[in-house]
């Protein structure tokens, strides 16, 4: 039983919950094609903070989504958690950015949960969930084309996250429904408890995020 604060930044979606005994007690989240992560996410826990009613204080634990996504985006919400952990001396939790995404489509009449999470032109990360939520493939930076997911061809599936809906047309042979929607700080609530509860604590000093890929600069723009 616990009073847990949960960040979720591995996309262009900022979010922030409270949550206590695993049931929410506020949310504020924003998506913006600009990233702006760094300049919102404070204030997005102040919001919330506020909107639950509670203090800093009152927190037991800081969740963090620790990616696959955005390495930006995942570097800011993971540095932000474990300042706010070791500021408190609080436990600090995390969550696959992928598990978040199944955790929306969990008992719907799916047979497979694919969770994707754009990863540019037509390679997403991805893995495979039962309609339970558990994972059963490992987590994987995939490129989509004509011939992938051919093995699960008879199944109800449902791929969900920002990168479904670009891989639509090429994966038309399967028997799937394609949701087009951002991880949130909303789906991490029940898994955040049951972690505490288990005392699946990170290492506040070593926890990095599960990058997955190595970082790569874009171009600069010539004018």
């Amino acid at each position: 039983m616990a009073t847990i604060l949960n960040i979720e930044t591995s996309t262009k979606n900022c979010s922030v919950s409270i949550a206590k005994d695993g049931v929410q007690l506020c949310l504020v989240e924003e998506n913006e094609e600009s990233f702006a992560h760094g300049e919102k996410l404070n204030q997005f826990i102040d919001w919330c903070i506020d909107g639950a009613e509670i203090t800093l204080n009152d927190l037991d634990a800081i969740c963090v989504s620790k990616g696959p996504g955005s390495y930006t985006g995942l570097r800011i919400g993971v540095s932000s958690a474990k300042g706010f952990a070791f500021g408190l001396n609080l436990p600090l939790l995390a969550i696959n950015s992928l598990q978040i995404l199944a955790e929306m489509q969990i008992n719907k009449g799916f047979d497979l949960i694919i969770p994707m999470i754009d990863a540019r032109r037509m390679e997403v990360y991805t893995a495979q969930f039962d309609t339970n939520g558990n994972q059963l493939t490992d987590t994987e930076a995939k490129v989509i084309d004509e011939t992938s997911f051919e093995e699960l061809k008879g199944k109800k599936i449902v791929f969900v996250g920002d990168g479904a809906e670009k891989c639509q047309e090429v994966l038309a042979h399967l028997d799937a429904t394609f949701v087009q929607i951002f991880p949130s700080a909303k789906y991490m609530c029940e898994q955040a408890e049951k972690r505490f509860e288990e005392k699946q604590f990170e290492d506040v000093a070593y926890f990095e995020p599960y990058y997955l890929k190595d970082f790569v600069a874009g171009k600069k723009k010539t004018e």
